[in-house]
């Protein structure tokens, strides 16, 4: 029988591909931003001094990400011993909404069906990303949604599933806690962590401590999509050659192995709010961007959560067995 953490493990998971986060469900990820919107303008209304708004920034973002998962081993515990079925359903709960696979799934197929209509497409890309959509054409929109299913494999996917494993391996913690803790940190990231006013201090540090959380998480999924791949060395090597090229320590890298695998370039020209930016061409232009290299992403993303989800449960039962977890 599976021990307590590789159920939640599996179970969330589950849930996570069949029902990924309901609307009508009150998400996590909804009272962490409500906390960081409540905090970050409290933060910039108090002071306009750099240095101040910095310490404010790390205080928040230290508070939030060790709160969050304080809190949460804690309703954890106490729910355990009063009713340990559903202590285990909350965990289960907590940690399927740190997985973002179905979401990021769903995003992109709903581009995907309503290509045909461009204005409508543009519409809804503009819902996920970050750049401007107005006056995307089918290929620069395709590109977007391959990016940003490359871009958001790691955050959203396989590092929340690195630290639930993590956490799992460490007696007394469970997959929880360190899961949500980084979940709390990529929302930091998402909503301050910017180099442009009014976050470029009070962002500073939930910016690059998001950054040093995923290298790890980026570097084994990077490995991993390599080896799915069938040519690992061909793939690492584009990797290597293009993924410092990005600005972001993590990004150009998970960038660059799905355009090495897909055999497609990403990188080029973006608008965000009016402002036009350049980024690094990542990848060979062998293949035409089209609908079939996102269902391929897509089913890349699927298979490399789950090589990582059989490995993790399997390490976990493994250390039982010897009586080291």
């Amino acid at each position: 029988m599976l021990s307590p953490s590789s159920l939640v493990l599996l179970l969330a998971a589950i849930i996570d591909y069949l029902l990924g986060d309901p609307k009508e469900w009150l998400h996590p990820t909804i009272v962490i931003g409500w906390l960081i919107k409540k905090g970050s303008q409290w933060g910039l209304s108090w002071t306009e001094k750099k240095e101040a708004r910095r310490l404010i920034g790390i205080f928040l973002n230290l508070l939030l990400v060790l709160g969050s998962a304080g809190v949460s081993w804690l309703i954890i515990k106490a729910t355990r011993q009063l009713w340990p079925i559903l202590g285990i359903a909350i965990e289960i709960i907590i940690l399927a909404s740190c997985f973002a696979a179905r979401s990021l799934r769903n995003a992109a197929c709903e581009v995907l069906d309503v290509q045909g209509d461009l204005i409508e497409s543009r519409q809804v890309l503009s819902q996920y990303v970050g750049r401007d959509t107005g006056d995307l054409w089918e290929k620069e929109i395709l590109r977007a949604l391959l990016e940003t299913v490359a871009e958001n494999t790691p955050d959203g996917v396989t590092a929340p599933l690195f630290y639930a494993i993590l956490g799992a391996l460490i007696p007394g913690v469970g997959p929880v806690p360190l899961a949500l803790a980084y979940k709390t940190a990529s929302t930091l990231d998402s909503m301050v962590g910017y180099r442009r006013e009014p976050y470029t201090y009070l962002g500073w540090f939930s910016a690059r401590l998001e950054d040093h959380l995923t290298w790890l998480p980026c570097r084994l999924t990077v490995l991993t999509l390599a080896l799915l791949s069938g040519k690992p060395s061909q793939t690492l090597a584009i990797c290597r050659r293009d993924g410092p090229k990005d600005p972001s320590p993590n990004s150009g890298w998970s960038e660059s192995v799905y355009a090495a695998i897909l055999n497609v370039q990403l990188g080029g020209t973006n608008t965000y709010q009016g402002v036009k930016r350049e980024k690094p061409l990542l990848g060979d232009d062998l293949e035409p961007l089209s609908p079939l290299k996102i269902t391929q992403a897509l089913q890349l993303m699927r298979t490399c959560f789950l090589v990582w989800l059989v490995l993790g449960i399997s390490l976990i039962e493994f250390l039982k067995t010897i009586g080291l977890s």
